[in-house]
C-alpha cells in the first residue's frame, strides 16, 4: 500500500471518536504530509499506533506525538525548541505547521543527533536544527521560543525552559515520577494537566543511550555505598588520641 494511503488512514484513525486525540486541522493535515516511514524503517509499521524502540530511545506512537502537539498547538511562524528530538518525527512535524527554518532541537544522544538529522534531511525538513545538548540547560542562543516541547519526564519545569519562553509561550512536558501527567506550563507560571503519560525520564550527563551506565538510581545508589566503604566512625578515626580517654 502507497505511503500516502496509509498516512491517510492513521490521521483518519487518529481523528475518530475512538481515540479522538488528533482535533486540529492543521496538525492533521501535517500528520498527512510528513512521511513517517523516513523515521520508523518498516514503512507498515511505521503507520501502526505504537511506539518503538530505537537507539535505546522510544520512538512516540502517532497517537502520543497527537496528544502532545495537540497540547503544544505550534502557529505557522512560531519558534520551537524540541528538548529530546530522538528519531526526529515529531520535529518534522512541528517543521511543517510553523516552518522548519523556525524549529531547533536538541538531545543528550549524541547517536540519536546524528540519526535525527538525517532523517529529517531524508523526509525534506534538513532545514531543522538538531543540535547535541543537555536538555535541562535548552538552547539558549535561540531563545526566546513561543513553543518548547519536553520529550522526557521531570518532576518539575527546568528554570532553563521556563527562562526561554517567550511572553505568551508555552511548555509541554510530561511531569512527574512514577505517576505523569502531560502537562502546559504558560509563561506565566499556570499550569493545565491534560492526564496520564507514560514517558522516559530526562537524562543528564552519562546517561545517554549510548553510555555505559544510563540509570540513575543505580549510579547513585554505587556512589553512596562507595562513600559510605571510605567514611570513618569515631573509633577509627586515626586523630583521636585514644591515651586521653
Amino acid at each position: 500500500m502507497e505511503p500516502a494511503v496509509l498516512r491517510e488512514d492513521m490521521v483518519d484513525s487518529l481523528a475518530h471518536e475512538s481515540k479522538g486525540c488528533l482535533q486540529t486541522g492543521r496538525l492533521a493535515q501535517a500528520m498527512r504530509t510528513v512521511p513517517r516511514e523516513a523515521f520508523v524503517e518498516d514503512e507498515r509499521a511505521a503507520y501502526s499506533d505504537r511506539a518503538f524502540e530505537r537507539f535505546g530511545t522510544r520512538v512516540l506512537a502517532p497517537s502520543t506525538v497527537a496528544r502532545l502537539l495537540e497540547a503544544l498547538d505550534p502557529r505557522d511562524g512560531d519558534e520551537v525548541l524540541v528538548v529530546g528530538v530522538g528519531v526526529g518525527y515529531t520535529a518534522a512535524v512541528i517543521a511543517e505547521i510553523a516552518g522548519a527554518a523556525n524549529v531547533q532541537a536538541i538531545d543528550i544522544t549524541r547517536r540519536l543527533v546524528y540519526d535525527a538529522r538525517s532523517n529529517l534531511a531524508t523526509a525534506g525538513y534538513e532545514g531543522v536544527l538538531v543540535d547535541r545538548r543537555d536538555g535541562i540547560d535548552g538552547l539558549p542562543e535561540y531563545a526566546p521560543y513561543d513553543r518548547i516541547l519536553l520529550e522526557a519526564a521531570a518532576i518539575e519545569p527546568p528554570r532553563a525552559l521556563t527562562q526561554q519562553l517567550a511572553d505568551d509561550g508555552r511548555l509541554v512536558m510530561p511531569m512527574g515520577g512514577g505517576e505523569q501527567t502531560l502537562t502546559i506550563v504558560e509563561s506565566d507560571g499556570t499550569q493545565q494537566r491534560l492526564g496520564g503519560v507514560a514517558f522516559q525520564p530526562m537524562l543528564v550527563e552519562g546517561e545517554q543511550a549510548d553510555t555505559v551506565e544510563r540509570n540513575r538510581t543505580h549510579r547513585e545508589d554505587r556512589e553512596r555505598a562507595r562513600q559510605a566503604a571510605q567514611s570513618r566512625t569515631g573509633w577509627e578515626q586515626e586523630w583521636i588520641d585514644w591515651d586521653t580517654y
